[in-house]
């Protein structure tokens, strides 16, 4: 079936957020289903309320994949006060609550990424890459991120992921691995050994050649 590439369909929030569940792994931090929810919505509206751009992957009435980008000088076309208060409430809970489990991840990508604009112009990042974890070998995500590289022709732009993702992906499609940093997760008595990564690529157009 051919894949449609449109917005997001409010209905579909649900699905993104099982991709992303799923697609990055949170069971290993979190157990419970509904905290596993709740942290994935959050994932999900945090990136939205960033994005400036988006690329939906549908095959027929079914939503496949999700692509967010926050690019400079573009407007933020996604925000919504219910998106903002949802994540502002759930980051209060972290820090006061879950004491802020996830900071050692945060602290080494904002150092791998300081480092890196030492000798580097970027021009926005890839915030959110999602893809239905069931329907494998459709070229969804390539054909979702050659979109976003046809939009963006000419821009520098840097994203975030670590070893309990698919990172070769983005390997597999002219992005290089401009830092790396090994860390471990302290989730209560729980120790999660990760590595974190930061890739980088000039988005190609159309008419270029990579």
């Amino acid at each position: 079936m051919q894949i449609e590439l449109k917005e997001l369909e409010r209905k579909d929030y649900k699905k993104a957020i099982d991709f992303a569940v799923k697609g990055m792994h949170f069971n290993q931090y979190i157990e419970n289903k509904k905290e596993l929810y709740l942290y994935g919505k959050y994932f999900l509206y945090m990136e939205m309320q960033r994005a400036t751009q988006m690329v939906a992957a549908y095959m027929g009435e079914n939503l496949v994949g999700l692509v967010l980008a926050d690019v400079k000088g573009e407007s933020k076309r996604y925000q919504s006060i219910g998106k903002g208060l949802y994540v502002k409430v759930m980051e209060l809970i972290m820090k006061v609550i879950v004491k802020d489990p996830v900071s050692s991840y945060d602290k080494a990508n904002k150092k791998m990424l300081q480092e890196y604009k030492e000798n580097a112009n970027l021009d926005g990042e890839i915030c959110f890459v999602v893809a239905d974890p069931t329907i494998q070998g459709k070229g969804i995500g390539s054909y979702m991120m050659k979109e976003l590289e046809r939009r963006e022709a000419g821009k520098r732009l840097y994203l975030f992921t670590d070893s309990n993702c698919t990172y070769h992906f983005y390997e597999h499609r002219g992005f290089e691995r401009v830092g790396s940093q090994d860390i471990m997760l302290q989730l209560g008595k729980k120790e999660v050994p990760l590595t974190c990564f930061l890739f980088s690529k000039r988005m190609v157009g159309e008419n270029e050649v990579e």
